[in-house]
């Protein structure tokens, strides 16, 4: 099996303890992982901002970059959503332009099969639950609406965080409203975006949890902005940096991540 691990924009930038993560806990459960130094932008931003020409040598980069690899694994429900369920209709965009020949379809077909969420992988391809973590904490889990809704992630990253030894889950009361990240939505609407990442934040906190965790960076930045704002005894810790901690090597809320 040939793994590559496609990190993201935002954690390649902002968040590269995820992506040690993901690496980390793969490793650990027998998968060895490469990264491919040739990828970068998925074309999310560009496709959602209504760059959908400018998107397409993205989609073509993309399958290049991860060409000879049996499984693609990325720690974003968004990203994998992006190349899962737009790619095809990028596609078939061109096809109805009369484009039907630039290796766009190809691109696709060869992109989107092998293309995983980090939990999808876990649980679908692997077939485990329990991955030998241990994170003694209270947590509370937020599902993004791209792995909820695009992906249908359903109960697998609550699946995971239960199998966690020593983490107590904690319900997240509206759990499957949005955030108010949603990208250049943020952007674009900004009171907006922050009512409801304020009315996600409250619930969070009235939890008790010590973290809020999330399968997503990008939604995670958004409510550890306002958490930090508000001086909210709680952090947000991306899933893949809990599955990954253990008893040997574990990770502490509060640290920089």
């Amino acid at each position: 099996m040939r793994v590559a691990l496609f990190v993201t924009c935002v954690n390649d930038m902002l968040y590269p303890d995820t992506g040690r993560a993901v690496v980390t806990l793969l490793e650990r459960l027998g998968v060895e992982v490469d990264f491919p130094a040739a990828q970068s932008c998925c074309g999310q931003p560009q496709f959602n901002t209504g760059y959908r020409h400018e998107t397409e040598p993205l989609v073509r980069r993309y399958a290049a970059a991860f060409d000879g690899y049996d499984h693609v694994v990325t720690p974003s429900g968004s990203c994998a959503a992006m190349v899962r369920d737009n790619y095809p209709r990028i596609a078939a965009r061109a096809a109805a332009e009369g484009r039907a020949d630039d290796g766009l379809a190809e691109a696709a077909a060869r992109a989107v099969p092998k293309t995983y969420e980090l939990t999808e992988f876990l649980v679908d391809v692997l077939g485990v639950t329990d991955v030998g973590a241990y994170f003694p904490h209270t947590v509370t889990y937020h599902p993004s609406c791209h792995g909820l809704r695009m992906l249908g992630l359903g109960e697998r990253p609550r699946r995971l965080l239960e199998a966690v030894k020593g983490l107590e889950l904690r319900e997240l009361e509206g759990a499957q409203e949005c955030c108010g990240f949603g990208g250049t939505f943020a952007v674009k609407n900004p009171d907006v975006s922050a009512a409801m990442g304020a009315d996600k934040v409250r619930h969070a906190v009235d939890t008790g949890a010590q973290v809020l965790c999330g399968a997503d960076n990008s939604c995670l930045m958004h409510l550890d902005g306002i958490l930090s704002r508000q001086g909210a005894p709680l952090r947000a810790v991306h899933l893949a940096e809990i599955l990954a901690s253990t008893e040997e090597h574990p990770y502490r809320p509060g640290e920089a991540r």
